[in-house]
């Protein structure tokens, strides 16, 4: 019981037990107590009890109120006004709303209302776009291997299929209209029901029955584990230099794996120098981008910095020696987060050449949260500073120098046609 509550019952208590006759008399100091004569006891008459007993429930009623309106929390602390207001109102809500409620949408809903009043990258996912991301994060997934989307009449077409994936190897291509899985018609099917279905499936082997130019076809697949790969690489060679080209499309959990194996292979190709290609790549995870910067780099570089409430720390590269290899980074306005990370780390320790477009501009960090019923949100907890100390949010990385792409790549995108490249190759033969 709050103090000050404690208090004003015993004060009660008190004055009630004073009336009745049962208060001690409090004792004098001197050594002589002057005589007292022996007081009669007091008789209360029957109605006078009555009222006094009025009186007790009166004063404990009211001091049940008083809790009744005030809602604690596990670790028994008053819960704010504010908050109590939200629980007041919402009850009410679900009390005198003239129609179907459901709970969980609606707070849902309060929640990504909150994020949305917060900034831009605090963001609520429902379960189906929190999977997505997760596949995305984690570079892996139980599936069949293939990327869908509904056009405008509703059809189930596939946008990608990956390869060596079971889609991949049942002759299944981008542009094939699935029509059926395991005899369930699908063709109006969304997306989202569609993965569910193969998710849910009890057998690991699907019969698809799906339409390609006009003309119906029938194969089957088998859900298997399917690693996404981020990293693709290739050797250029140019006026006598062998030049490695890696590109990233994201930072995954397995990013750093299939770089780092994509790297020594280049390493054992005698490369002259390296680019990185990180158009197009919005981020990932954080510790992805430090342990492929730390390839390059030893411990004595610093390359980035975390800045909460107040309070910076410097992180460091866990790499043991430098790598001497001439670096190009090609960048654009959808390059962002971990790939800004590399970028300004590499180009201020490393004195890499950054080429392109500037970058998107975003100097914060999201940590993600789970709920119960499988829905997620970020929340922006941290801003990250470059390793010189520069805060790069809403401003971007300005490149060493600044291309566009042509309009010849727009309309045919050849490696010919890609001028950014070119460029690139051009200025790491210098």
């Amino acid at each position: 019981m709050p103090k000050k509550v404690e208090q004003a019952t015993t004060e009660k208590l008190h004055k009630l037990a004073k009336a009745m006759g049962d208060e001690e008399t409090p004792k004098t100091e001197n050594k002589k107590s002057p005589k007292i004569k022996k007081a009669r006891p007091k008789v209360f008459k029957t109605t006078e009890v009555v009222g006094l007993m009025l009186i007790t429930v009166v004063v404990s009623l009211t001091l049940g109120g008083l809790f009744t309106y005030k809602i604690f929390n596990s670790h028994g602390e008053l819960v704010e006004a504010e908050l109590q207001d939200f629980i007041k109102n919402y009850q009410y809500i679900l009390d005198n709303y003239n129609g179907d409620i459901n709970k969980e949408e609606l707070l849902d809903a309060a929640l990504e209302g909150i994020l949305t009043k917060l900034d831009k990258n605090s963001t609520f996912l429902d379960s189906n776009a929190a999977k997505n991301f997760n596949i995305s994060l984690e570079g892996s997934y139980e599936g069949i291997g293939i990327e869908i989307y509904n056009d405008e009449a509703g059809n189930i077409i596939i946008n990608r299929v990956f390869k060596e994936s079971p889609a991949d190897k049942a002759g299944l291509t981008t542009g094939d209209i699935i029509i059926k899985a395991n005899g369930k018609d699908v063709s109006k099917m969304r997306t989202s029901d569609f993965v569910e279905l193969i998710d849910k499936n009890k057998y690991s082997k699907i019969s698809l029955v799906y339409i390609r130019n006009g003309k119906e076809y029938k194969t089957t697949v088998t859900r298997t584990n399917i690693k996404l790969q981020s990293v693709q690489s290739k050797t250029y060679t140019y006026n006598s230099q062998k030049i490695g080209y890696i590109r990233i499309s994201i930072f995954a959990n397995n990013t750093y794996e299939q770089f780092k194996k994509k790297f020594e292979a280049l390493q054992k190709e005698k490369v002259n120098s390296l680019i990185i290609d990180l158009r197009d790549n919005s981020g990932g995870y954080l510790s992805t981008a430090e342990n492929i910067i730390s390839l390059f780099l030893d411990s004595s570089h610093p390359i980035y910095q975390i800045q909460k409430q107040g309070v910076t720390t410097k992180y460091y590269s866990k790499g043991k020696k430098d790598q001497k290899l001439k670096i190009a980074i090609l960048v654009n306005g959808s390059s962002a987060s971990a790939s800004e990370i590399l970028t300004s780390a590499l180009m201020e320790q490393d004195g890499a050449i950054v080429i392109g477009e500037k970058t998107y501009g975003k100097g914060t960090v999201q940590e993600l949260q789970d709920l119960t019923n499988g829905d997620k949100y970020k929340l922006t907890t941290k801003n990250w500073l470059t390793s010189k100390g520069n805060w790069i949010d809403q401003k971007g990385i300005e490149p060493n120098i600044k291309i566009e792409l042509s309009d010849e790549y727009t309309k045919n995108p050849t490696e010919e046609n890609d001028n950014q490249l070119q460029t690139a190759l051009k200025e790491l033969i210098k």
